[in-house]
C-alpha cells in the first residue's frame, strides 16, 4: 500500500503510516475540474481513500461503485445529476455511501472538497462503449482480479 505524496509518509512501526496532505500537491485528473490527493491505495485490492477537490460545476461522468462508496462531505455538496438517486444531495458534514453496483453521474453545482473511500476502483462507462477505471485503463484487465467486478 501507498500514499502518493511530494514527502513520503511518516512510518512509526509497521503499523502506523502518517500522512501529511497539506505537503501533497493537488493532482489533476482526467475529469475536467477534479483533483485529488491520494492518501492511500492499495494497488492489489484497488482500496484507496483520497481527498477530492472539485471546480464549481465538475461533473464525474457515469459510472459504477463497483463495491461499497463512501463520502464524507468537507465542504460545498455533492448532487446525483443523473442515476437512480437523482437529485439526492450531500452538503457539507454529511456522509453519504453507496451499495455495490450503484450508478450515477455525480456534479458539484458549486464546487466542493470531499474525503473518499473507495474498496474498489470505479467503472466508467466511456461513450464507445469501453468500461475503464479513473485512469482510462480497461477495468477487467486492471481490477478483475480482485473479484469484486460488480453487477
Amino acid at each position: 500500500m501507498d500514499a502518493v505524496t511530494t514527502k513520503g509518509p511518516e512510518i512509526a512501526d509497521t503499523h502506523s503510516h502518517l500522512v501529511r496532505p497539506e505537503s501533497m500537491e493537488w493532482q489533476k485528473t482526467r475529469f475536467p475540474g477534479c483533483e485529488a490527493k491520494t492518501l492511500l491505495f492499495d494497488r492489489a485490492t484497488g482500496l484507496m481513500t483520497a481527498l477530492m477537490r472539485f471546480a464549481p460545476g465538475a461533473v464525474l461522468p457515469d459510472h459504477e461503485h463497483v463495491n461499497i462508496e463512501q463520502t464524507y462531505v468537507l465542504e460545498g455538496h455533492l448532487v446525483d445529476k443523473e442515476g437512480p438517486a437523482k437529485g439526492i444531495e450531500a452538503r457539507a458534514g454529511e456522509f453519504v455511501w453507496r451499495e455495490p453496483g450503484s450508478r450515477h453521474v455525480a456534479w458539484c453545482p458549486e464546487g466542493g472538497l470531499m474525503l473518499a473511500i473507495f474498496q474498489v476502483p470505479n467503472k466508467f462507462f466511456e461513450a464507445d462503449g469501453r468500461v475503464v477505471d479513473a485512469a482510462g485503463q480497461d477495468w477487467d484487465e486492471t481490477w478483475g482480479h480482485t473479484g469484486k467486478a460488480g453487477s
